[in-house]
């Protein structure tokens, strides 16, 4: 218990915490993309980027507590990094409704392209190759989409970072 109490008081274990979390969901998508043959829709790869960005923060939180830089850079980059993980779970919350059908989606939700086979065929691929419709989960775990995993994991990764941020340093 006492290993527990004295990760949630270090700044350098928090941090790691968080860029390891971030690392894990993101690679998965990525993972489920690449391995897996699942194509991301727009909203998809928007919800992304708060992990793409937040990796680079959570990296330099890293830094910042290794580095013994006063504690209120740290904290500022925890906040950044609160911030980041409650868009991610907007984002998530908002695909969701889109695949439930609670509102619409943006029109750009079935543009996009996939790739071609060979390169000689790119061009040809980008005009003829749509990625998935933002309104259809293409996989549901225990009754959530990748979209409803998405706003725990942020939901999660948020709440520890809240408390790295407003915690009282020892």
């Amino acid at each position: 218990m006492r290993a527990v109490a004295s990760l949630a008081n270090s700044d350098t274990a928090l941090a790691g915490i968080l860029t390891l979390g971030m690392a894990l969901v993101v690679g998965s998508a990525l993972g489920f993309e690449h391995i897996g043959g699942y194509v991301p829709c727009a909203l998809c790869l928007m919800q992304r980027n708060p992990y793409y960005i937040g990796l680079g923060v959570g990296v330099a939180a890293l830094a910042a507590s290794t580095l013994r830089l006063p504690p209120v850079v740290t904290r500022g980059l925890f906040l950044i990094i609160t911030v980041l993980m409650l868009v991610g779970m907007g984002l998530g919350i908002y695909h969701s409704g889109v695949e439930w059908k609670f509102w619409d989606g943006p029109a750009s939700c079935s543009i996009g392209a996939t790739g071609g086979a060979t390169p000689t065929n790119v061009l040809e691929a980008l005009n003829s190759t749509k990625a998935p419709s933002c309104t259809e989960a293409t996989l549901r775990v225990l009754g959530l989409s990748f979209a409803g995993w998405n706003v725990l994991t942020s939901a999660t990764l948020a709440a520890i970072a809240i408390w790295a941020t407003v915690r009282k340093r020892r």
